[in-house]
């Protein structure tokens, strides 16, 4: 049953990942979610049906656009296919719930919020901390338990005190997005920052290899590696905590 669900999430992932990309470019931009359509970031050619495929678009334009022929990077069927692949995976781990779907929404921000950091450095207010909000409310609705607000608090706060601590290294912006991952994951949001803060030493290592104490001043967007890192936790958190629980 859950394989079928998965299944046929895929198609509504993939179009949810279209829109993402829409997210993604116009919001840090402060620019219109809704019009105009699908178009062109550099010409403003607005896309026909035959453009906005999610994924086969790109691939039978060749990553360009077929106005202006300006390169369209593989971020964009990168998130479609994640996105899609996500939404699925929470279909298949959590059934036909509200926890798929709210967990399906949490992935879809990370998504986002990934996007945006990586492109620009920033994790958007008006995406992170709305998302924050359904989120919590929906798991407290779902599950009534004071862990869900407990974990985002506490994972606020958490990171708050890191970025007073380093403000080079930490932001504001991966403050509000711990708030988000917290109403999710309760309890094991504890793992999901340390997955994404040990997937995050891989990249320091190599700027502190190749620029020695330089590297201290060069800041590395941090919100792609706490998305993985709740991604994990999402669908493994538990029995990684169990694991490192019963070995104490």
């Amino acid at each position: 049953m859950n394989v079928a669900l998965a299944a046929a999430a895929l198609a509504p992932g993939l179009a949810i990942g279209s829109f993402l990309n829409v997210v993604a470019a116009r919001v840090p931009l402060k620019r219109s979610i809704v019009s105009p359509g699908s178009a062109c970031m550099n010409c403003g050619h607005e896309l026909s049906w035959t453009e906005n495929i999610p994924v086969v678009s790109w691939l039978a334009q060749r990553g360009k656009c077929t106005s202006c022929g300006t390169k369209i990077g593989a971020v964009y069927p990168a998130v479609e296919l994640v996105t899609a692949l996500l939404v699925a995976a929470c279909f298949l781990s959590f059934g036909w719930s509200g926890t798929a779907f709210v967990a399906a929404f949490f992935c879809a921000t990370l998504v986002v919020v990934s996007a945006t950091d990586l492109s620009h450095r920033i994790v958007p207010n008006v995406v992170v901390l709305p998302a924050a909000a359904i989120v919590l409310v929906s798991m407290t609705v779902l599950h009534p338990s004071p862990e869900w607000a407990l974990g985002a608090f506490g994972a606020a706060l958490f990171l708050f005190i890191a970025a007073l601590a380093y403000p080079a290294g930490m932001g504001m912006g991966d403050v509000k997005l711990a708030l988000l991952l917290g109403a999710m994951l309760g309890r094991t949001v504890p793992v999901a920052l340390m997955l994404g803060m040990f997937a995050a030493l891989v990249p320091s290592i190599v700027l502190f290899a190749r620029h020695g104490s330089a590297a201290r001043k060069m800041g590395i967007p941090f919100a792609p590696f706490l998305a993985l890192g709740a991604v994990v936790t999402l669908f493994a958190g538990d029995a990684i905590l169990d694991a490192y629980l019963s070995t104490f």
